[in-house]
């Protein structure tokens, strides 16, 4: 680690909870492949386009993960029987209604954002800001679509809380 100038027993827990992430952006990553063949109904061309652009994000980001592994002067795990084990993520049927779909994505989220914040955590402890810069804006944009996910998923109804503030007016 001596151009890094990084302390290799804080750098290795950063290293384990980014093979975790990777594990589960590889599963993710087929799940929306997999929805993205697999959507019927009026909402298919919505939804295909939009499984497309999570898969080509989550694509480049599986990219990043290893990529960043790599700088931390690891080896990223890289058979899949590896991250079907490791992962938190599950395969799903692709056999699901469109809320279905975007319901377990969103599931998936959670989990990502889990995990991403316990990396933004121990990347911390080991002073290692690059970490810290790739995930946080990972966190970032994938609370944005999260966002995005959840209200195409609501009733036309539905409204969010307000806060003190508005109330007061």
């Amino acid at each position: 680690m001596s151009y890094l100038k990084m302390n290799e027993n804080k750098i290795e827990p950063v290293v384990d909870a980014l093979n975790l992430l990777l594990a589960n952006y590889n599963v993710y990553y087929q799940k929306l492949r997999s929805f993205h063949w697999n959507i019927l109904g009026e909402n298919f061309f919505v939804l295909h386009n939009k499984f497309e652009e999570l898969y080509t994000d989550a694509r480049i980001k599986i990219d990043e993960i290893a990529e960043r592994i790599l700088t931390l002067r690891y080896h990223p795990v890289s058979d899949f029987s590896a991250y079907l084990k490791m992962a938190k993520i599950k395969e799903e049927s692709a056999l699901l209604t469109d809320k279905q779909m975007v319901g377990s994505i969103l599931e998936d989220h959670g989990l990502l954002l889990e995990q991403m914040r316990i990396i933004v955590s121990k990347a911390n402890a080991a002073g290692d800001e690059g970490t810290i810069d790739v995930i946080g804006g990972y966190i970032r944009e994938l609370e944005k679509t999260s966002w995005m996910l959840n209200a195409w998923k609501k009733d036309t109804r539905e409204q969010l809380k307000t806060n003190k503030m508005e109330r007061v007016s």
